[in-house]
């Protein structure tokens, strides 16, 4: 149920009113979020639900090379396709409590009870574990932002949870701009990464190299978009020897 809907109802959030007067909601647009990117190889992911929703959700996790428990006595289709593959663990049963949390890393709460969502998270809290419960913002320790992914590229749009709908516009925008040739040219700039740090002494210097490459004249996103990649990488060595002549002055 969306943290709007308890208004005037009893108040499942951290501020623990009598009834709800929608004060996590006000908080949540001025909460500044801390913005980090989770490395989760290996790391163990639950997913409580096994609905459209818990299925996003572990669309997700396993994008990112997650290990994904799902529990859910039921399942959609895909999720049961993941589970027969050995992409996911499915335990078919309800969520039995704070033994379901050992040993894992963070927990996402998507299931249609109410009170399940709100035991989830206050069980995963008393653990200091990253809980999201989809759709409540006051109910989670952290949110999952709208993301455009193209190669190692990933570019987060968030409103605090105030409007999904304007974060998925954002999406669909931000990607029409930013695409496979910013991608590519993330690529290339990283395989020059380890001659920088070996060659160019201070960060200072590293930022000035890459920054010039970035912002110079030709674009090099329009030499990827125009096909024209090897006269990036000539653009890079030139740029090489000259940092190297520089530092040899």
């Amino acid at each position: 149920m969306p943290a709007q809907a308890y208004a005037g109802k009893e108040c499942v959030c951290q501020h623990r009113k009598p009834v709800c007067d929608q004060t996590c909601v006000r908080d949540m647009l001025e909460t500044p979020f801390y913005i980090a990117c989770l490395k989760l190889t290996g790391r163990r992911c639950l997913v409580v639900g096994g609905g459209e929703i818990g299925l996003e959700k572990v669309d997700g996790l396993l994008a990112c090379s997650g290990e994904v428990t799902l529990i859910a006595p039921f399942a959609v289709p895909a999720l049961e396709r993941y589970a027969a593959e050995g992409s996911i663990r499915w335990e078919r049963r309800e969520y039995a409590g704070k033994t379901d949390l050992d040993g894992v890393f963070m927990v996402i709460a998507a299931t249609d009870d109410t009170d399940v969502n709100i035991r989830i998270f206050d069980e995963a809290e008393d653990r200091a574990m990253l809980v999201n419960v989809v759709d409540v913002p006051p109910l989670c320790n952290f949110i999952l932002p709208a993301i455009v992914r193209s190669g190692p590229l990933a570019i987060a749009i968030s409103t605090a949870g105030a409007s999904p709908a304007l974060a998925k516009r954002m999406k669909t925008e931000i990607a029409a701009l930013y695409g496979e040739d910013h991608a590519r040219l993330a690529v290339v700039l990283n395989e020059t990464r380890g001659w920088a740090k070996s060659t160019l002494p201070t960060y200072q210097d590293r930022k000035v190299f890459f920054e010039g490459i970035v912002n110079g004249d030709p674009d090099p996103i329009l030499l990827i978009r125009e096909g024209r990649e090897p006269e990036l990488l000539e653009l890079i060595e030139n740029a090489k020897r000259e940092a190297e002549a520089s530092l040899a002055a």
